[in-house]
């Protein structure tokens, strides 16, 4: 694959304003697939889950999941959405391999859901709003793995394997207007939007959001338009990107592409684009269809949805906090620095925090743990942290360690031991004996041998040279096995001293 040239990037803001929009599928998580009674299960063996209707079979016909409009509306009211009075599905007519019926089941003309927004915040403190077009309902399409070459994509395979299992389940897709006046945040609106629907989408609960297993996944639409011009430039459609960051680095990427093709005196061919994770650039795919060549026409096994405004109110009643609002009420709760807060809200670990706090915990105590050790533990086993303990755990270890009985670096052990599946913190501690002495009788008898071993220190302590204290603190620390109070042996070591 030729390399691209590249425009700098600040360069390419200079002469052109991006325009952007984007497209997010999300896979919602009913139990069963949209028109269908298989299996909505992620992980399955190949083709285990189908059945004659979501493979288009003949004699197969299709019945709306309730559960999945019952989402949808949810969605899209969560979005700031108008949900229809009356909507139905089409038929988007396209031949792929992993599309058994050659036809998708989707919603053309009469989404059933429309005109919504979303605010994001940028780093800087810039606040942007993307208005949404549309939230229409429809099926996702079946797998491809394709086997041989070096890349794992079909340029070069030796041979394409199809897996239907995902074929039927149910997504919504959101669409965006025409996104302008991004200029250089370009990029990192992309991110801060698809992060922002994520989130949406998590608090919902109407997906598992995992862009990892394809969960959500973005399209993104990047045209430049040069300065001084009202025409709209060539845009390509950057196809099914999962993640955060790679949203972010496809849409610098195509800014830069696009903007060396022009300034050359090339044209941009209207076309979805291959994202490369490892190279962090795009390849052309497809001509990009415009909507006339799809030839939608109205489903004509399916009847029109009709949500009544009594069942929409309803499920207005089970949004729950809008999760900007969230943050900012947690954030000022907590009394925690824009940095400090970030750092939870980048490790996943709001939720987890939350309940530790709601568990009798200080703020600062469960983001210490949860972002600190807790973090270091699960990286290096390459798990979720939140499977490592629970909030509860958390909370009792952070009282355990307020009251005195524990240190930090007693702390620490008891939380190996809780990971490791010896009990709570408490019973942890007592199994493994780790609870700090604080009998001042055993750590005055360890002072006063650790004093008359190094009678050099002693002169210096009584010579008023304190900080020669920390060579008795140290003997009287590994003396008692870690299990003392540091601050309290300090005490104590001035006070014997001075005898």
């Amino acid at each position: 694959m030729a390399k691209d040239k590249l425009l700098d990037f600040d360069k390419a803001i200079e002469l052109y304003e991006p325009v952007l929009g984007f497209e997010v599928h999300v896979e919602l998580n009913t139990k069963t697939k949209m028109f269908c009674g298989c299996a909505n299960a992620f992980g399955q063996g190949a083709n285990t889950n189908t059945c004659p209707t979501c493979l288009g079979l003949p004699g197969g016909l299709p019945q709306v999941n309730k559960k999945a409009i019952e989402s949808s509306i949810r969605l899209g009211l969560a979005l700031g959405c108008e949900i229809a009075e009356n909507c139905r599905f089409a038929r988007k007519q396209y031949f792929y391999p992993d599309l058994a019926k050659d036809f998708q089941t989707s919603q053309y003309d009469e989404p059933i859901a429309f005109d919504g927004s979303v605010t994001v915040e940028l780093e800087s403190g810039r606040e942007v709003t993307v208005l949404i077009e549309r939230a229409h309902m429809e099926e996702d399409a079946g797998k491809l793995t394709h086997v041989g070459g070096a890349t794992g994509r079909i340029q070069g395979a030796d041979y394409s394997l199809v897996d239907f299992n995902r074929g039927g389940v149910p997504l919504v897709e959101i669409v965006t207007k025409i996104i302008e006046g991004a200029e250089a945040d370009a990029p990192e609106v992309g991110r801060a939007y698809v992060a922002a629907v994520r989130d949406i989408v998590r608090s919902l609960g109407v997906s598992n959001a995992r862009m990892e297993e394809g969960n959500i996944r973005c399209d993104a639409n990047v045209s430049l338009r040069r300065r001084g011009t009202t025409e709209l430039g060539t845009r390509t459609e950057t196809k099914n990107v999962n993640s955060l960051r790679s949203v972010e680095r496809a849409v610098r990427y195509e800014i830069q592409r696009q903007a060396a093709i022009l300034e050359a005196g090339g044209t941009i061919t209207q076309e979805t684009r291959h994202w490369h994770e490892d190279t962090g650039t795009t390849s052309a795919g497809r001509p990009k269809s415009d909507a006339d060549d799809y030839r939608y026409f109205p489903e004509p096994d399916l009847v029109p949805v009709a949500p009544s405004r009594e069942w929409v109110e309803e499920l207005r009643a089970t949004l729950p906090e809008p999760p900007a609002a969230r943050r900012t009420r947690l954030r000022e709760a907590w009394g925690f620095t824009k940095l400090e807060f970030q750092d939870v809200v980048n490790g996943g670990l709001l939720d987890v925090v939350e309940e530790t706090v709601a568990a009798g915990a200080t703020p600062a105590d469960a983001r210490k743990w949860w972002t600190g050790e807790l973090t270091r533990i699960a990286n290096a086993r390459g798990v979720a942290v939140e499977t490592l303990v629970t909030p509860a755990d958390v909370a009792q270890l952070s009282s355990l360690v307020a009251s005195g009985e524990l240190t930090d670096r007693l702390a620490r052990q008891v939380l190996e031991g809780v990971v490791a599946g010896e009990g709570s913190p408490a019973e942890v501690v007592e199994k493994r004996g780790l609870k700090v002495v604080s009998d001042d009788g055993a750590l005055i008898a360890a002072i006063d041998e650790a004093l008359a071993a190094q009678p050099d220190v002693l002169a210096k302590i009584k010579d008023g040279k304190v900080q020669a204290a920390g060579a008795v603190i140290g003997a009287v620390m590994k003396a008692m096995k870690g299990q003392a109070d540091a601050a309290r042996v300090r005490e104590l070591v001035l006070e014997r001293a001075a005898q």
